[in-house]
């Protein structure tokens, strides 16, 4: 095996241009696959980490996922057909909210908060801006979100310090040009108009948060929305975010109301971001493939001009799968190489694009590049590279191994 090695390695370096051309291929499909998937794993963490700080781990809404049957389609169900049928004017809400609350709390390690939701209309200075409000019990919602923390002016607690305290997204007061201690205008779509001092602001991170929400206490939102005593959502934080769906729906089946989790709630976008780095796998796999072509090349070649010294090693006693092994370590030696120096070449890369900044608004802000370093990711580009390279060599070792020495012996006399 080391004779084998040695002949190869001096094969390679009988064709130092070629072999080097073809190791630098290699280290440049694993070095763009680990900075690109580095890139791509760490931007699918940060926006998955800033929905799950800004999104509720699992939300109970005062809706159905199918809506209930009325009573003549319960009654003759596949015989009759309504159509224009006036929907029953009746008080939305989650019924029972304080028994669900109560039973979620005696669960171990969920934590559970009432909210009423609903949309308004803000105006200070002449502007209107549509906005959802919030209503919600202090105390518990710091347990169920980063609201607490997400706070970059006065803290939660500064509702109750107010008659009618209001903390709106830092976006959605710099819409306004309103600040801390300015009163606001909030209107209701039931018709109620109150005055509301602004006494924090906060920023998640996620455009749509900041730029149009807003949080009271609930007893003053079920005022202005003329729901006294109704809430409407019910946030709950779990210890595993991972097991979220699947308390989702075990709560859905028992209370019937339509529950979400974080991930199903943002089933869309985290599956837009799945779709990009499959693309970006098959992009940097292409790299990968053209370097093994590279690599066939030189085995090609090498193959067609040693065929005398492979006549002369299986005349010596070589077998067959000795002389193939020894083109095909030619091969994985070219893929060892190439991703050894892919290695520097990716932590290099990321530690440049890392160190970009910049400011973008998308789904969410982005100050800079977020990189994941994952020995993971080097392991896979290196697996990937040197299998290519295996598999490059082992077509013209094959024919090499099974040329017939006696017809090339006569062939070069």
């Amino acid at each position: 095996m080391a004779l084998n090695l040695e002949i190869a390695l001096k094969h390679l370096r009988s064709r130092v241009r070629q072999s080097v051309v073809a190791v630098l291929g290699v280290a440049t499909g694993v070095g763009f696959s680990v900075a690109m998937a580095a890139l791509m794993q760490g931007s699918l963490l940060d926006f998955q980490q800033k929905l799950i700080d800004a999104s509720p781990h699992v939300l109970i809404k005062d809706e159905y996922r199918d809506p209930p049957l009325q009573p003549a389609e319960r009654a003759f169900a596949g015989a009759v057909a309504l159509d224009g049928l006036k929907p029953k004017e009746e008080l939305r809400g989650i019924k029972r909210a304080k028994s669900l609350i109560a039973g979620l709390d005696t669960v171990p390690g969920l934590s559970a908060a009432p909210l009423l939701e609903g949309q308004v209309v803000i105006r200070f200075g002449g502007k209107d801006v549509a906005a959802t409000l919030s209503g919600i019990d202090p105390e518990r919602h710091i347990r169920v979100s980063q609201l607490a923390d997400d706070m970059s002016t006065g803290t939660v607690t500064n509702l109750y310090a107010a008659a009618n305290g209001v903390i709106a997204g830092d976006g959605l007061a710099r819409k306004l040009g309103a600040r801390i201690g300015n009163l606001l205008i909030v209107s209701s779509p039931a018709g109620v108009v109150l005055r509301m001092k602004l006494v924090g602001l906060f920023h998640t991170g996620v455009v749509a948060i900041d730029d149009a929400r807003a949080y009271a206490l609930l007893k003053k939102a079920q005022v202005l929305q003329d729901r006294p005593n109704v809430i409407n959502r019910v946030r709950i934080a779990v210890p595993d975010i991972h097991q979220a769906r699947g308390l989702a729906r075990r709560l859905e089946e028992r209370i019937g109301y339509l529950t979400e989790s974080w991930d199903e709630a943002n089933e869309d976008i985290l599956n837009a971001l799945q779709v990009r780095n499959v693309i970006m796998y098959v992009v940097v796999g292409a790299i990968l493939l053209v370097a093994g072509f590279g690599i066939f090349n030189i085995v090609s070649t090498i193959t067609y001009e040693k065929a005398h010294d492979i006549a002369i090693l299986k005349s010596l006693g070589f077998r067959e799968s000795d002389v193939r092994s020894i083109f095909v370590t030619e091969g994985l030696a070219t893929g060892v190489g190439g991703s050894v120096l892919g290695w520097g070449l990716g932590f290099t890369l990321c530690k440049i694009l890392e160190s970009i900044e910049f400011n973008a608004k998308w789904a969410i802000e982005m100050e800079g590049l977020p990189i994941y370093y994952d020995p993971l990711q080097y392991g896979i580009a290196t697996a990937i590279a040197v299998t290519s390279a295996g598999v490059a060599a082992f077509l013209p070792a094959r024919r090499a191994a099974r040329l017939n020495p006696v017809d090339i012996i006569r062939g070069a006399a």
